[in-house]
């Protein structure tokens, strides 16, 4: 799975993306994040607020329940307004 972190979240994450083996009981948005906040104190830092996190899965809003595999791409990003 490719992750990508925008914004702030990127900033306190560290790094703009990476690639990962995602565990085989992930099988929704929710549970990845729940796996990602777990991999460490910079993870938990930046996603201790998911009402500040916003999800895409391949280029698509994503709610906790929508599902996740291996090959997708995930975005995470602060929400966006437009004007």
């Amino acid at each position: 799975m490719r992750i990508l972190y925008f914004a702030w979240l990127r900033e306190r994450v560290g790094i703009a993306e990476e690639t990962v083996d995602l565990p085989a009981d992930i099988r929704n948005v929710a549970g990845l994040l729940d796996w990602l906040r777990s991999r460490g104190d910079t993870y938990a830092t930046a996603l201790a607020d998911l009402s500040m996190v916003r999800v895409a899965v391949n280029q698509d809003y994503a709610r906790p329940d929508d599902p996740v595999s291996a090959n997708d791409e995930v975005a995470l990003f602060p929400p966006v307004t437009g004007g």
